[in-house]
């Protein structure tokens, strides 16, 4: 499974969106996934199976399958309980 957090600019936000699906899914014991990011202009589609990205970003992503909308994109337990949905509807759980 991969999973890829896309911003803007593929910079700073979504590189810390990257580390905090990789801690999220580590506690919540999902193994051997893949965890990326990227800006808005350089991902496509078939580059993950799950996308994450900022509430601002929803309308410019609807052609990327799985996505998870984030409120914030600093906090780490909407992400979890995000991520933990998603896995579980995956099956990873």
């Amino acid at each position: 499974m991969k999973f890829m957090a896309m911003c803007s600019s593929g910079l700073g936000s979504s590189f810390m969106v990257e580390l905090n699906i990789k801690n999220a899914l580590s506690e919540l014991g999902v193994e051997g996934a893949e965890v990326t990011h990227s800006d808005l202009g350089g991902a496509s589609p078939q580059d993950a199976d799950v996308f994450v990205v900022g509430r601002d970003l929803a309308d410019a992503t609807t052609q990327f399958p799985n996505r998870v909308i984030l409120d914030s994109i600093i906090d780490k337990e909407e992400l979890k309980e995000k991520l933990r949905a998603v896995c579980a509807d995956k099956g990873l759980l």
